[in-house]
């Protein structure tokens, strides 16, 4: 193989167009143009170029290093440390600040070796609850539960404790305490059960939180998985080596092929191609990139080979500078567990106080029931309904919105979703179909028939449009094609010279000022024009009008021109519109609102969404779009449907209905059961209650919390 000494091609000297010896060496080219150039002057395109462009024989500056691995809490932020563990606050697992490709995640390994242990041990002491047998085999069983599985259970309610942020941690590790050493000190009836079904739920939420949450890092691994492995360089001798992706220095000179990723940021020296950025700007149609422009790291490079130098590489790359943003504003939501975190609070005081009282009092008037009854107090306050009261209702509802198109990738969205008061709707692919379709043809169907006759030898990303288009319609075979690229076509169909392109492309044949879309000249007149655009869906209006009359304002924002921004914005009612906005500006956008008091959602398909839908209180993503954008998202829209916005919304407020009913009935039962645990009825009916019967009183409580959350599989959305 050889290199194209004009535009940098790698050339087959077997396959070439053409070949020529200068200075006793042979050079080989692409095509006659080339060619003819290299002819004419020689030099000019032999003269030490690599200079120039950056390469050069003294040794470079490395890119700038990504930020060492911080670690940090999602639900408490101000929390960052230099290695892994708990959240001092919550008792959460702290995660990275910074993510990596590599997926893997101990502690969910951990805690699920713990579960499964925990369950198989577990199964046969609920099966003793039926068919009693020797407390020790009951003691064999739940003290490794207790003890191994709930370790970290007991670890993180002792640091609540010892800091003094009391939190859920802390009522279910005096929970299980309580249960098991008053059955091993055969306190009343043994209850080694609910130690050890405590310990097993919990470690399941731990399980299915740390999957929701690797989840949502998932995300940020799938925008960094955009950039490729490794870049083709250009060395000082011209030959071409590809090296890994970490050695990309600024001033390299890098080759790009057709089908390729754009390996770093950077800018075009020599060559032309169709790149395709709709991985970060959201829209379908290939941007025409020429000498000079702009090129994005992850964007795909369609038809041209071209020749470009590395500007920003590294963390200093648009898709690493994304990937930041995301991050930040994903640790800037508050979970929706806050709220039984707050409760708990003063309420696990409250009960060791009550506890505490209840064992003095009754040492004073019968020291034989003093410690059952202070024990049947911490048992019956046990918060298996408080812990079960938020997730059994999001699992209930999470799966009943996934039959209705709705798919909720987080509680905290859930929780969000029904205060918000406006969208931010993206326009390609969210209020339009992301496909550029031919919506109107002016001159008539032989204009259009005669254009894609031309369209059907070219590569241009709106040709396949126009030939789309002209289906049914009888096409002829083009002659003498020709492409200019950025500008047009043209050729000879039918004995007609047909010209396609832009207004600078067909200026001699004076196209009318008021014309638009994709020119069409016919022998050398203006014909007609041929418009190519985005439709919009077609349910979108509906959507728009019923989400305007459940008061939420609704604002369109978008990376596209304003021209066509406003014509769709126009064409659904919608009044507001952000155009020509960059993944960053759409993200201060959001920002700007939410400064204004705002509660904000933001609905989007597209990469350049993804910051924007991290920012927001709720992000919305289509699933017919870009796979980070579902990943950022807290909630999908699994079919495409702007109306499934209202769809969820119904959702969001029946299921925080519900998890409000679920709360309530958990506090009621705690509220009336630790009197009559302290032994408040005594003195009027003689009764007493055991912590058994306790443990009953807060597995009915569980039961309740959990027959109400499946009341969600029938709401109507």
């Amino acid at each position: 193989m050889s290199i194209d000494p004009v535009c940098g091609m790698t050339v087959n000297p077997e396959k070439c167009a053409g070949s020529h010896t200068h200075n006793g060496k042979e050079y080989f080219f692409c095509g006659k143009g080339c060619l003819a150039k290299f002819q004419a002057s020689p030099e000019t395109y032999l003269k030490p170029k690599l200079v120039t462009i950056g390469i050069a024989p003294e040794p470079k500056q490395p890119a700038k290093p990504m930020p060492g691995v911080k670690y940090t809490c999602p639900m408490d932020p101000q929390i960052v440390q230099d290695h892994p563990g708990a959240c001092p606050i919550c008792g959460m697992a702290l995660e990275p600040m910074t993510i990596s490709i590599d997926d893997r995640n101990p502690e969910l390994e951990d805690m699920t070796r713990r579960f499964w242990i925990a369950a198989a041990l577990t199964a046969p002491l609920l099966a003793f609850m039926i068919w009693p047998v020797n407390m020790w085999i009951e003691f064999v069983l739940a003290t490794p539960v207790v003890f191994w599985a709930g370790w970290p259970i007991f670890e993180r309610a002792w640091a609540s404790i010892r800091t003094g942020n009391l939190n859920m941690f802390t009522l279910i590790g005096l929970g299980v305490a309580a249960s098991y050493v008053s059955s091993a000190l055969r306190i009343g009836a043994a209850y080694f059960e609910p130690a050890a079904v405590i310990v097993t739920l919990v470690l399941l939420g731990q399980v299915l939180e740390l999957r929701a949450r690797g989840q949502t890092q998932s995300a940020l691994r799938a925008l960094l998985g955009l950039a490729p492995k490794t870049a083709r360089r250009l060395e000082m001798d011209g030959s071409e080596r590809d090296i890994p992706l970490e050695q990309v220095v600024p001033g390299d000179a890098l080759r790009v092929r057709p089908g390729e990723k754009v390996p770093v940021d950077g800018r075009i020296l020599s060559g032309s191609s169709a790149v395709d950025e709709s991985m970060m700007t959201g829209e379908p149609i290939p941007v025409e990139k020429n000498t000079g422009d702009l090129v994005t790291g992850g964007t795909i490079n369609k038809t041209g080979s071209f020749l470009m130098t590395a500007e920003r590489v590294g963390g200093d790359t648009l898709l690493a500078q994304i990937v930041r943003m995301v991050s930040e504003a994903q640790r800037t939501r508050a979970p929706i567990q806050r709220l039984a975190d707050r409760v708990a609070g003063w309420f696990v005081p409250a009960v060791i106080l009550v506890s505490l009282i209840t064992g003095g009092i009754w040492l004073l008037y019968s020291p034989a029931h003093a410690l059952v009854n202070a024990v049947a107090v911490l048992i019956i306050a046990c918060p298996c309904a408080l812990g079960l009261a938020t997730p059994m209702s999001i699992m209930v509802g999470t799966g009943r919105g996934a039959t209705a198109g709705v798919l909720i990738r987080n509680a905290e969205a859930l929780e969000t979703l029904e205060k918000i008061d406006t969208l931010i709707v993206d326009k390609t692919g969210t209020l339009t179909e992301g496909k550029p379709k031919v919506t109107s043809t002016e001159g008539g169907p032989e204009i259009l028939r005669l254009a894609a006759s031309l369209e059907v030898a070219s590569e241009h990303p709106l040709a396949a449009a126009i030939v789309e288009g002209a289906k049914g319609l009888n096409l002829s075979k083009p002659q003498d094609f020709r492409s200019t690229p950025g500008l047009g076509v043209e050729g000879t169909v039918d004995g007609h010279k047909v010209s396609v392109g832009n207004r600078a492309f067909l200026q001699k044949s004076a196209p009318p000022s008021d014309a638009t879309g994709v020119l069409v000249a016919v022998d050398g007149k203006f014909a007609g024009s041929i418009t190519v655009s985005d439709p919009v869906k077609a349910n979108a209006k509906e959507a728009v009008e019923r989400l305007r009359s459940e008061g939420i304002r609704i604002v369109m924002l978008t990376g596209d021109h304003r021209e066509t921004a406003e014509s769709v914005a126009k064409a659904l009612g919608i009044e507001e519109v952000e155009a020509e906005v960059l993944p960053g500006q759409k993200r201060d956008v959001v920002e700007r609102l939410q400064k204004q008091g705002r509660i904000v959602a933001v609905a989007g398909d597209g990469v350049n969404d993804a910051p924007a839908l991290a920012q927001a209180q709720v992000g919305i993503a289509m699933s017919t779009g870009a796979d980070v954008a579902l990943e950022s998202a807290g909630i999908t829209l699994l079919h495409g449907d702007l109306n499934g916005i209202l769809r969820a919304l119904h959702l969001s407020r029946a299921t925080m209905r519900n998890i409000k009913q679920n709360l309530f009935f958990a506090f009621v039962y705690n509220l009336l059961g630790v009197p009559i645990a302290a032994g408040v009825l005594y003195p009027f009916f003689g009764l007493l209650l055991s912590p058994m019967i306790a443990s009953a009183a807060m597995t009915f409580s569980s039961v309740s919390v959990i027959s109400n959350a499946l009341r969600l599989r029938r709401v109507r959305l």
